[in-house]
Formats: structure tokens, sequence, C-alpha cells
């Protein structure tokens, strides 16, 4: 059944295997991100505050010091660049950044952080 989605996710162009579960993204969150991160607006860490973090253009919170590199970046975050971007180490995903994440690799964590993410606006 997996291969199947691969499949069908490859053909649709899409970066999909399946649709992730927002409830067990709270727990990846908590596990991969809460140390530097909140989902609270306006409420920075170490890092940036991901309350509506998709849809948002790159580095673009006014209360934030972003490094260069993302200040710069010419992205808004979608669910497809949230995929890319946290697929791999951040400092390769955006040569320059201060973000230090060596990246997810599973692919149904990786799609439940982004539908966990995908929830507050």
């Amino acid at each position: 059944m997996a291969a199947a989605g691969m499949l069908m996710a490859w053909m649709t162009g899409s970066s999909y295997v399946w649709a992730g579960d927002a409830n067990a993204g709270a727990d990846v969150f908590k596990s991969e991100c809460s140390e530097c991160h909140s989902v609270k607006q306006g409420h920075n860490k170490k890092g940036p505050s991901l309350f509506g973090i998709v849809g948002r253009a790159a580095g673009s919170l006014p209360d934030y010091h972003y490094s260069d590199a993302l200040h710069q970046a010419p992205w808004t975050w979608t669910t497809d660049k949230l995929h890319a971007y946290l697929s791999q180490p951040a400092r390769k995903a955006n040569p320059g950044t201060k973000m230090k994440y060596s990246g997810l690799d599973d692919p149904k964590q990786l799609e439940d952080l982004i539908s966990y993410l995908d929830t507050f606006h």
C-alpha cells in the first residue's frame, strides 16, 4: 500500500506519500522542535515562533533577528517547502542559516509534523 502511495505521489508530482496526522505531529514537534521554537503567536525562543509558518514569507517576522541567509531567502513556507527544508540538514537547505538541525529522515513523522504546523493560523 505504501509503495502504491509513493508511485501515485511520483506520478502526480506530489511530494506527499500520505496525509499527516496533526495529533502525532504534536509529539514530533515536542521532541524535534520545541527546544528552539514555539507555536504560540508572538512567542519566540532561540528560533522564531512557528505560529502561522505555512504561508509566511521566509525570514519575515518583524520581532525576530534572522540570519542574513534566511532573511534574504526568496521563498514562502509552503508545505512542500517545509518538507524539503526539514528533510535535510538546515545548513544544506539554507547555507548560512544559524539553525542547527540535522533534518528529519522519517517520512511519516515529517508529514505528521507539517500537518501539525499547518493547524496554527
